[in-house]
C-alpha cells in the first residue's frame, strides 16, 4: 500500500529558505555593527560582490542577450530576465526622467522581504534589501556600465510597493591591467 503525499514545489521551498536565511543574516549584521548606515553598506558591498560574479551565470544562460545599446534595453532584460531568472519576479519599470538616464524598478512583492517585520529603531534608517542594490550595480559594472542604484521606498517602511531608483552614470572603458599589452 502506498503512502500518498502532498506534491511540494521545490522551487517554492528553496525561495522561502532563501528569505529566511538572508534574515537571518541581516539580522547577525545588524547584531554586529549596531548602526542600521553600517548595515546597509554592508549589504551593498556584499550585492556588489555578487553581482559581479552573478553576471557570467546570467550571460551563459541566456545566449540570446547581446550588448545593450540604450538604458531602456538594460531595464528590459533586468527586469523580465535577471530578476524572473534569480528572484522568480519581474519588476515593474517606471519614471523614466526626461532625458532617459534614470528609471525605477518597482516590486510588488519582494521575496527577500517574505516574513519580516523591521524592528523600531531600524524603520527609518535599514533597506532591508539593500543586497539587490549591490547585485544590480556589480553585475552591470562587468559590461561597462556605472550605475547609481538606491532604494527610495520599500513596503517594510509602509510604502506600498518596494521601488529601486537606477541612474546612469557612464559607460566604463574596456582597461588592460598595468604592465599587459
Amino acid at each position: 500500500m502506498s503512502r500518498s503525499r502532498s506534491a511540494v514545489d521545490p522551487k517554492r521551498v528553496s525561495s522561502e529558505l532563501f528569505s529566511l536565511t538572508y534574515g537571518c543574516m541581516v539580522a547577525q549584521l545588524l547584531k554586529d555593527f549596531e548602526n542600521p548606515e553600517e548595515v546597509n553598506k554592508q549589504l551593498d558591498t556584499m550585492g556588489y560582490n555578487i553581482g559581479v560574479r552573478l553576471i557570467d551565470d546570467f550571460l551563459a544562460h541566456t545566449p540570446s542577450v547581446t550588448r545593450c545599446t540604450t538604458l531602456e534595453e538594460v531595464a528590459e532584460i533586468l527586469c523580465k530576465q535577471g530578476f524572473k531568472m534569480f528572484l522568480g519576479i519581474v519588476p515593474e519599470v517606471r519614471n523614466w526622467s526626461a532625458s532617459k538616464d534614470k528609471f525605477s524598478l518597482v516590486i510588488s512583492e519582494n521575496p527577500l522581504a517574505e516574513y519580516v517585520e523591521l524592528p523600531p529603531h531600524c524603520q527609518d534608517t535599514l533597506w532591508y534589501s539593500n543586497i539587490i542594490c549591490g547585485v544590480i550595480r556589480g553585475a552591470l559594472e562587468m559590461v561597462q556600465m556605472d550605475v547609481k542604484c538606491t532604494f527610495v521606498g520599500d513596503t517594510l517602511r509602509g510604502n506600498d510597493s518596494t521601488e529601486i531608483e537606477i541612474k546612469f552614470v557612464k559607460i566604463l572603458e574596456d582597461s588592460l591591467p598595468a604592465g599587459e599589452d
